[in-house]
């Protein structure tokens, strides 16, 4: 995999928006996301791989690229990343 840099994570987006980090400052092995594609598809989920550049609780949002889907997800990545990012608007909000 392609390293990427220190404003940049991997994350698994869900098809809902929730998110997890894969790694910040390496990338993640084969088997690191094996096993996040499998977590998801045991719990009924699907969702994609993605590098998200820019922090989360920075001003401006985050900018999220599609790598590759995982679990199969039948929505579109774009329905997912608005739902993310709804989420952190709402996140935000109660934090300031």
């Amino acid at each position: 995999m392609e390293k990427i840099g220190l404003d940049a994570r991997w994350i698994v987006l869900g098809t809902d928006g929730r998110h997890m980090s894969l790694g910040r400052t390496s990338d993640p092995s084969p088997q690191e996301v094996a096993q996040a594609e499998i977590a998801l598809r045991q719990q009924g989920l699907s969702g994609w791989l993605a590098v998200m550049k820019g922090g989360y609780y920075e001003k401006t949002a985050p900018s999220l690229m599609m790598v590759r889907p995982l679990s199969d997800p039948k929505q579109p990545f774009s329905e997912a990343v608005a739902f993310f990012l709804a989420k952190r608007e709402t996140t935000l909000s109660a934090v300031a």
